[in-house]
């Protein structure tokens, strides 16, 4: 399932070359040269600011610029910044990151963090003091299209405070860090981007950076690509029937030279295989189109890790993948439906009134949809605008049964048991897929689809309670 972008504009990276540590040598070049390159081939477009031993306050003035002036997200990276390419990919490449900064473990250093529920909640530097952190910033902040009239207020109020020297403390090399902090203090939820098995850090003379470099030729990155290329928040059947083995088809994929929309090609040639199958109506039949059907949906996931994997991302492709996963279910319920039928007359809704359970799914399956795009759109909507209702004392007004249900939502996800339990109710597309190929094979379709609706519509309310719940 590939990404779908915020915009097609490409992002912008501001890099502060206000320190000295940018110009140390690094594979006869420097690390503020080694840090652009890098950034040209993710890609994204460079801009470099400030100089060494430059002024903080200017440096902050052109970023509000910059953000004032932008519509793509825009990223402030510190130019003494030692990482490898994927570690910074993996917070400026994926389109739907928005906004967020690259947090590593926490230890020494100038910029600490506390992080929580994977967002980054306070940030400390050598102005603000931060109590409790638990892990540090290393240097990378992107700030999303939505959120750029917030860095721009936040960087032209910094800029004033530095011009007028009331931030203590602050050095000239810290503008990122400031940043983040100001985002954070703001209200802006900052996403916190882990850095796994790999490396970026800050430098400060020429042994460190020795010593950052020997650590990055320590960790094989395109391994760590590869996983980073799946996702680690799908559902069940996803993640255990399907992610365990499918980083080798993206790699096969990626060799062949395969795109992400000419997988969703092949995945939509094996669902209407599945179906003429499954329109036979014999037991064989329908075994072999649950095997196309488990296939189409495992390519349906390589089409997104294949994006994530290859960084080619497309308004098209996604939405191809959006529209192409209705196209196959519902050609599906069809051939389920013509199969079981089998020439019997039946009346005008076949046996057992088989039509009518297959468009009573197709149906239930629009109303679901239509629930969460409806309320993906009032969420951005409500982001936009600042629509939430907020006390005399600056605090948010919230139904008390709602905050019970969210609270209670979230102690779910603390459990491993309970968290799954929570992704598998809802029905993702993978339960779906794995629903019908199971009772498809193995029963008929009138199981296929009395299931569906079953499911589906504990589903739907499940999601209808909790849409309602956050509302409030």
């Amino acid at each position: 399932m590939q990404v779908q972008p915020d915009t097609v504009t490409q992002t912008v990276a501001v890099v502060l070359a206000n320190t000295p540590a940018a110009r140390l040598v690094c594979d006869g070049g420097t690390v503020l040269g080694r840090l652009t390159e890098q950034l040209t081939s993710i890609p994204v477009a460079v801009r470099v600011v400030g100089r060494a031993g430059g002024d903080l306050a200017e440096d902050l003035r052109e970023i509000a610029v910059v953000a004032r002036a932008g519509s793509a997200p825009l990223a402030i990276i510190s130019g003494d910044v030692v990482a490898h390419t994927q570690a910074i990919a993996g917070l400026l490449a994926y389109p739907g990151r928005g906004t967020g900064a690259l947090v590593g473990p926490d230890g020494p250093g100038p910029s600490p963090v506390r992080a929580e529920d994977d967002r980054v909640v306070a940030a400390g530097n050598s102005f603000h003091q931060l109590v409790g952190a638990n892990a540090t910033f290393r240097g990378v902040l992107q700030v999303g299209a939505a959120d750029l009239r917030a860095l721009a207020s936040v960087a032209a109020e910094l800029s004033d405070l530095a011009r007028d020297d009331l931030l203590g403390g602050a050095r000239d090399d810290e503008a990122a860090d400031l940043l983040l902090a100001g985002l954070v203090r703001s209200g802006v939820r900052v996403a916190a981007v882990p850095l796994g098995r790999l490396h970026a850090e800050r430098v400060a003379g020429q042994e460190a950076a020795d010593a950052a470099f020997g650590r990055l030729g320590a960790v094989d990155e395109e391994r760590a690509r590869l996983d980073a290329a799946v996702k680690q928040d799908d559902g069940f059947f996803a993640t255990y029937a399907v992610s365990t083995w499918s980083r080798h088809v993206v790699k096969a994929a990626a060799w062949l030279r395969l795109t992400p929309n000419g997988v969703t090609g092949i995945s939509v040639g094996l669902a209407l295989m599945a179906a003429i199958w499954f329109s036979s109506g014999t037991r064989a039949a329908q075994l072999a189109g649950a095997v196309a059907l488990y296939l189409s949906f495992v390519l349906d996931c390589v089409d997104g890790q294949l994006a994530r994997y290859t960084r080619q991302f497309s308004p098209m492709g996604a939405w191809l993948d959006a529209t192409f996963d209705r196209v196959k279910e519902y050609v599906v319920y069809v051939g389920l439906a013509i199969g079981y039928s089998g020439g019997a007359v039946g009346g005008l809704t076949g046996p057992d009134g088989i039509w009518a359970l297959a468009v009573a799914a197709m149906l239930l399956q629009a109303v679901r949809h239509m629930i969460d795009f409806s309320y993906a759109g009032a969420v951005a909507d409500a982001a936009k605008v600042g629509s939430a209702y907020r006390t005399p004392s600056g605090t948010v007004a919230v139904a008390a049964d709602g905050v019970g249900l969210v609270r209670l939502a979230g102690r779910f996800e603390k459990g491993a048991v309970t968290r799954w339990a929570k992704r598998i109710v809802v029905l993702p597309i993978g339960e779906r897929m794995a629903l019908i190929a199971i009772t498809a094979a193995f029963f008929n379709a009138h199981v296929t689809f009395v299931a569906l609706l079953v499911w589906g519509g504990i589903a739907a309310l499940y999601t209808l309670t909790g849409r309602i719940a956050r509302s409030l």
